[in-house]
């Protein structure tokens, strides 16, 4: 063992070097994640760099999508140094300012997904609650994470055309978090293939205002029980609002658990009815391309190779995809409304298996 990089900065949280994880778990992890869309439903890119510490391994993956065509890039490594450097073939992340302006870069060999974007949060970064998803007596998913609200400039190239990335137009949502959360090849089954999970519900909308950002987060189980709970309002002072205990309503398309609208009913401190309501454009499933969970592609946290690359294109109406959307997360464009003013930003939704507050019974069960 040798000092990396890091050991050279006053952060340590252990006794061990920045080399190591205080954690044991194969699953610890540390990652960033980025959206960025134009208001119009036609470009979304969703893109991010991970580190797995345990595993040996760093990942990136860019996606964007147009119309019902979708291309991925997708990069991983031997980690062999932790250090400020986070980059990964021909991707990098470079921090500008801390908390504030982020610039990512993309450049694949096969030039099909390229860009140079800079980040710059509206408002100040919320650290969420604390998210744990148990399965059984094991905690599959305990990890910090903190969001924020911004915008992007600079140049983005699909499939050999350029795209202007106007700040004044272009928006988004990005977070960075860290913990355990599966990664990598899939552990045992054991006991949770005897057992498995009944549903899973989940909804993530950071959405950005003129005066302020909205960060709303609820996941429950398939009898409603809400197992996290997150809503918060942040002004560009740093001042960070609680909304209370948020209720959704979301309008499902006939057939499917497409979410098409949603009602978030929240509460000010003072007590008043606060309303969100939101219509979903364009959207990216996390299991097509983007390496989250069901992708029959890509993992984050598999071991590739070192130097390893791929990309792929997809036709989002072929009915091999179609028939993954109901067991995905899915993120979407979002346009909000909220006390007559206007924000966009994201409406990430996994509605799988048995939800009794929706309507679904099981698995296949669809909006009538």
């Amino acid at each position: 063992m040798r000092p990396v990089p890091l050991d050279e900065y006053p952060i340590h949280q252990s006794p061990l070097s920045m080399a190591q994880v205080a954690a044991t778990d194969r699953n610890f992890y540390d990652r960033c994640y980025f959206n960025a869309h134009d208001r119009s439903g036609e470009v979304f890119l969703v893109t991010g760099l991970g580190v797995y510490p345990n595993l040996g391994v760093t990942d990136a993956f860019a996606t964007v999508r147009r119309g019902d065509e979708q291309w991925a890039v997708r990069f991983s490594d031997a980690l062999d140094d932790r250090g400020l450097d986070a980059r990964v073939g021909g991707y990098r992340v470079e921090v500008v300012e801390p908390l504030r302006k982020i610039r990512v870069v993309c450049e694949p060999a096969d030039r099909s997904v390229c860009f140079d974007l800079t980040w710059e949060g509206a408002f100040p970064a919320v650290l969420e609650d604390r998210h744990i998803l148990m399965a059984g007596p094991k905690a599959i998913l305990d990890a910090t994470r903190f969001a924020q609200v911004g915008g992007w400039s600079g140049t983005l190239s699909v499939d050999g055309e350029d795209l202007r990335v106007d700040p004044e137009v272009w928006v988004g949502s990005r977070d960075r978090s860290w913990g355990i959360r599966p990664v990598g090849d899939a552990d045992p089954a054991g006991r949770t293939a005897d057992d498995p999970l009944a549903g899973h519900w989940w909804l993530y909308v950071p959405l950005r205002f003129d005066d302020f950002g909205l960060l709303v987060i609820v996941q429950e189980s398939a009898d409603g029980t809400r197992t996290l709970n997150h809503a918060t309002r942040v002004f560009a002072d740093g001042r960070v609002e609680q909304l209370g205990w948020p209720r959704v309503s979301i309008t499902y398309a006939g057939g499917t658990r497409h979410p098409e609208s949603a009602r978030l009913h929240l509460t000010t401190p003072a007590g008043a009815p606060l309303l969100v309501e939101i219509e979903t454009l364009t959207s990216i499933a996390l299991s097509v391309g983007a390496g989250y969970g069901g992708d029959p592609d890509w993992t984050h946290g598999q071991w590739k190779g070192r130097d390893w690359s791929s990309s792929s294109k997809y036709r989002l109406d072929d009915a091999t995809i179609l028939a993954r959307l109901p067991f995905a997360t899915v993120d979407h464009v979002a346009r909000a409304t909220c006390e007559g003013a206007v924000g966009w930003g994201m409406f990430e939704h996994a509605s799988m298996g048995r939800h009794d507050p929706s309507g679904f019974a099981d698995w296949f069960a669809t909006a009538p």
